[in-house]
């Protein structure tokens, strides 16, 4: 089985900001785009066997930038659903609840298009894209990329080796890196993170 590589998409005005960027479809900022463009070095440096990407302008652009090709775009790969804390920052947040924090306590309400995701729903989202992971392993030679977002891909490092969804706070994840995910003795592990090219 390959290894299972993950960008997460280059800086926007919100990751910027720390602004939570859960639906809302911002697009990179130029040094977003240059983040993903100097990527392209560490991708070409494997064989790719099949690549997903979340529908968001971010991500899109991010692995276009990178150069990947044949890519399938996945619904489940979007970034946590934020509810009543889109575009609000954490600062903001615990002014009011102090003692707040994503990965255990999840997100306020939001309106009916962006209701919010427990931690445990970002979980069971991450279980359905590490099984077509599975799938395309098996059907194809080579390693497989997913582009998405910072928090999603912290819950799905969690979920790979076998930990509880809010075990993902202990994964920082920058933008416009990338990390790869592999197997020691038939056991997943961490193989690189949070990986930039040299200036």
């Amino acid at each position: 089985m390959g290894d299972l590589f993950l960008v997460r998409h280059g800086e926007t005005e919100w990751s910027r900001s720390g602004r939570h960027t859960g639906r809302t479809d911002v697009p990179l900022t130029e040094r977003g785009r240059e983040e993903a463009r100097r990527l392209v070095p560490l991708i070409r440096s494997h064989r790719i066997g099949a690549a997903f990407v979340s529908p968001l302008q971010r991500a899109r652009e991010t692995a276009e930038l990178i150069g990947l090709h044949g890519l399938r775009v996945d619904a489940d790969l979007r970034e946590w659903d934020y509810g009543g804390y889109e575009g609000v920052t954490t600062v903001e947040i615990q002014r009011e609840r102090p003692d707040w924090f994503l990965f255990t306590d999840g997100v306020a309400p939001g309106p009916p298009d962006h209701p919010g995701e427990s931690p445990e729903q970002v979980g069971e989202r991450a279980d359905r894209v590490l099984a077509e992971v599975d799938a395309a392993h098996a059907d194809t030679e080579g390693d497989v990329v997913l582009v998405a977002h910072g928090h999603f891909l912290r819950v799905l490092t969690a979920r790979r080796l076998g930990l509880p969804p809010s075990a993902g706070a202990l994964f920082q994840l920058a933008t416009g890196t990338l990390c790869r995910l592999g197997t020691e003795h038939g056991r997943p592990v961490i193989a690189e993170w949070n990986v930039r090219p040299s200036s």
